[in-house]
């Protein structure tokens, strides 16, 4: 298969401006689900900048505040007025009606979860759809006079102007959640708004984004070389395959094994890339200096940047080694990029390819996948020919089990946590659940606890199982295992693994949590 014909210029683009809501990049995956281009970009964005992105339609996120507070968000006004199609969700549809003469008001009934809609006229984005139907709400101020020239075509009991639209202006407005799953018709009318009103082409594909990205590639690499630190996970596994295919021989990858690998992991890249896809392939065992590293470390963002950091310079010396490498491939995806701390998101965690990079490092970066979503990710793998054990392992976190660890590292730790989590993977696709999982993983806290075993006291660790659901790691629920799972997990890990004498199960979802415990 050949690619790199495709431009930017091939996609249309749908703008999604964040205003702080838990939803943004939720709304940016439901666009993309219907094969349009959408991107996020911030609350300042002005007219002229957008503009300059071409897009086919904007829309406005919800956000946490109202509209009449101090520190609300607002927008560029202008960008109601530019002729480019509008939709406004929750807060992005406060916003259209108090800037264009509505009015926004603190409702006596504030509505949270499953509401009834009335449809109560024609309407654009509701034809054809029942005309009583639930969506989800989650607000407490509502509009409760329409802006001139807009009619109110549906409404709740909390929110009498719960959508609007002016076919003229090609402004709408939503007081409820289209994009989240408990809106059953939410993905229809999202559609309608792409498709009817925007016009947008449904052309952002797996083959397309290949396309793009090739050439992308090539673009930034010319006829350099370029290094990829390779672990065998779906992510940098694609992004390898990705440059293999822009530039061949050009790229050498590079498999570091840092000692906090599971079991097995080593053997298995080595099969696949340097045996199976002919990849030129190095292997570096540095796990000594990375475990010397992390001596006497418990604090998990130390961790991560000791780890990013020993990475980068082990990357350095292998460069060093080859004539002219200058370009450093990685598989970083979309919610990295999120946890680690954006202008509207809040840093959750580093992650050690991002937030754990050093200010010093000698590299460009190629990151292919930096726009994309796991399932995205996935789906490209498939289209690329990567086998299914990699293109539908659970996710893996980069630092590897030294954040499974909770305090400090040390190889007789990651010794027990290793076989632990073995077993725990055998049971779990034993069961015919690792496809529905997200993640399923075991956790060993530094602490000892006290247990009976062969009619004598132990003093041992604890395990702490961790499986969740989820479509793409921003929110995540914990998974309910069945109890014959559980039981087999529990009885092969405390009889099978020295040094453990009971097994506890998390059920905790994110959020609150987060999906790792470090």
């Amino acid at each position: 298969m050949q690619y790199g014909q495709a431009s930017s210029g091939d996609f249309d683009r749908v703008l999604v401006v964040d205003l702080g809501a838990q939803y943004a990049q939720l709304i940016a995956r439901r666009v993309r689900e219907a094969h349009v281009f959408s991107e996020i970009v911030p609350r300042d964005i002005t007219v002229e900048q957008i503009l300059e992105k071409h897009p086919v339609g904007v829309i406005l996120s919800g956000g946490p505040a109202s509209v009449y507070s101090d520190n609300a968000y607002d927008i560029d006004h202008r960008i109601l007025e530019a002729g480019i199609p509008v939709l406004g969700i929750c807060y992005g549809h406060q916003l259209i009606a108090s800037a264009l003469g509505g009015v926004v008001k603190r409702t006596a009934n504030a509505e949270y979860g499953k509401t009834p809609l009335d449809v109560t006229d024609r309407s654009v984005l509701l034809g054809g759809l029942p005309s009583h139907q639930d969506v989800w709400m989650s607000h407490g101020d509502a509009v409760v006079a329409a802006p001139a020239g807009f009619r109110v075509v549906a409404s709740t009991p909390g929110s009498p102007v719960a959508v609007i639209e002016s076919e003229e202006r090609q402004v709408f407005g939503v007081q409820f959640h289209p994009e989240v799953a408990h809106t059953p018709h939410g993905g229809e009318i999202l559609r309608r708004f792409l498709f009817d009103v925007c016009k947008a082409r449904p052309s952002w594909t797996s083959h397309s984004i290949i396309e793009q990205s090739v050439e992308a590639i090539r673009v930034q690499v010319g006829k350099d070389k370029v290094i990829c630190g390779l672990s065998g996970g779906v992510d940098s596994s694609v992004a390898a395959t990705l440059v293999h295919h822009a530039v061949g021989d050009q790229l050498t990858c590079v498999f570091i094994d840092h000692g906090l690998l599971r079991a097995g992991e080593a053997e298995q890249v080595d099969a696949t890339f340097r045996e199976a896809f002919r990849i030129n392939l190095i292997q570096v065992d540095a796990s000594d200096r990375f475990l010397d590293g992390l001596t006497g470390v418990v604090d998990p963002e130390m961790k991560r940047k000791i780890i990013g950091e020993t990475f980068i310079r082990v990357f350095e010396e292998v460069a060093a080694e080859l004539t002219d490498t200058p370009f450093l491939v990685q598989g970083t995806l979309y919610p990295d990029i999120i946890e680690s701390g954006t202008k509207d998101a809040a840093k959750i965690k580093s992650h050690h390819n991002v937030g754990g990079l050093p200010d010093d490092m000698k590299f460009d970066l190629v990151e292919p996948l930096r726009d994309l979503f796991k399932d995205e990710v996935r789906a490209i793998g498939e289209e690329l020919g990567l086998p299914e054990d990699i293109v539908w392992r659970q996710p893996f976190p980069g630092p590897g089990l030294a954040v499974r660890v909770i305090g400090e590292v040390t190889r007789e730790r990651l010794a027990v946590l290793r076989a632990a989590d073995a077993i725990v993977t055998q049971e779990v696709r034993r069961a015919g659940l690792y496809r529905e999982l997200w993640q399923s993983f075991a956790v060993l806290p530094a602490v000892r606890t006290v247990g009976v075993q062969g009619d004598g006291r132990t003093y041992a660790y604890p395990l702490i199982l961790r499986a969740v659901t989820s479509d793409d790691a921003m929110t995540a629920d914990w998974a309910r295992l069945p109890y014959g799972v559980l039981e087999r997990i529990s009885s092969r890990v405390i009889n099978e693994v020295p040094g453990i004498n009971r097994v506890a199960y998390d059920i905790s979802s994110k959020p609150p949590a987060t999906i790792e415990w470090e």
